[in-house]
């Protein structure tokens, strides 16, 4: 059986820029105007770029436009071709401002919200020719992104695969439990087991985070079920929940300290010795460049905590 092939010249940026937004708007009326294109030259390129193809990317329908198999396709490729060539026209632009070099930061939300800003700023004083470009994921995600090569440095808690990379210790950390102002479990300051608290429902964030893993982890071994009652994305959100006493969470102490101290929530240290974390520096096993060496070598220096903390005094 033949292999279709397709030519990419004929692929124009603004012709796959209409399909994104196609398939966004689900109107062509409304994608056109978007792109500044007349509406007749919009479906004149859009049905160019289904004749290239070989293939639909939309059903038309009276109420507008529905991706195809091949428009999802299509679209989600067209995506990251569009913020590719958004970043290098970013990337050039920086080079024109003295800015040399672009680093690909992907970092947990423990390691953005305990740590990182302060490291970055003053990295940024050092190094103004070297601009770093932040990314927030949980830690699997953290690690696969790096692995994907969509990341040239990698923060997040020990715990996912890291066969193969190269990692040094960035920081430790605490989990400690956060609990309503007058919840039962908060009468006591005493460190408490993590099997005596599994009779809560719990608040968490969402799949891959090292937190909710530990948790996962540790219910198994104690024999019981952990009652996940939400899922959210950020440790505020968190504790907006645990403040509307939907359930009970584990968050990192110097995180969530700031927040709980805000909504008038209380917090109380665990027992557990998976409650002491480790956070990694990452980098791919074959990577050289002395550009991201430096800013690893920046991040795993502890004394760089102490003078991030007195500049902001």
């Amino acid at each position: 059986m033949a292999t279709a092939t397709y030519n990419l010249a004929r692929f124009d940026l603004v012709s796959i820029r209409l399909a994104v937004a196609c398939a966004q708007s689900g109107s062509l009326t409304a994608a056109a105007r978007d792109s500044h294109l007349a509406l007749a030259a919009a479906s004149r390129r859009l049905r160019e770029l289904e004749d290239a193809l070989g293939d639909p990317l939309f059903e038309r329908h009276a109420r507008g436009l529905l991706p195809t198999a091949a428009g999802r396709v299509f679209v989600k490729h067209g995506l990251t071709l569009l913020q590719t060539m958004e970043q290098l026209g970013t990337e050039l632009t920086d080079l024109r401002r003295g800015i040399a070099r672009h680093i690909r930061l992907c970092a947990s939300s423990a390691a953005i919200s305990q740590f990182l800003p302060p490291l970055l700023a003053r990295y940024g004083e050092l190094h103004p020719q070297v601009h770093v470009d932040l990314e927030e994921q949980v830690s699997e995600a953290v690690v696969s992104t790096l692995r994907e090569g969509r990341a040239d440095v990698a923060v997040f808690v020990e715990g996912p695969d890291t066969a193969g990379l190269d990692t040094h210790l960035f920081r430790e950390d605490e989990l400690v439990l956060v609990l309503p102002g007058k919840h039962p479990l908060a009468s006591s300051k005493t460190a408490i087991p993590f099997a005596d608290t599994l009779d809560e429902e719990w608040i968490s964030l969402t799949a891959g985070a090292a937190m909710l893993q530990k948790q996962q982890q540790a219910a198994l071994a104690a024999n019981r079920p952990l009652k996940l009652r939400m899922q959210v994305r950020s440790f505020d959100a968190v504790c907006h929940m645990v403040a509307s006493s939907l359930g009970i969470a584990i968050l990192p102490k110097g995180a969530s300290l700031p927040i709980v101290k805000t909504m008038k929530l209380s917090w109380r240290p665990l027992a557990d010795s998976w409650a002491q974390r480790r956070l990694l520096v990452a980098t791919s096993g074959n990577n050289s460049d002395a550009s991201i060496a430096s800013l690893v070598n920046f991040l795993i220096q502890p004394s760089q905590n102490a003078k991030a903390a007195r500049r902001k005094q």
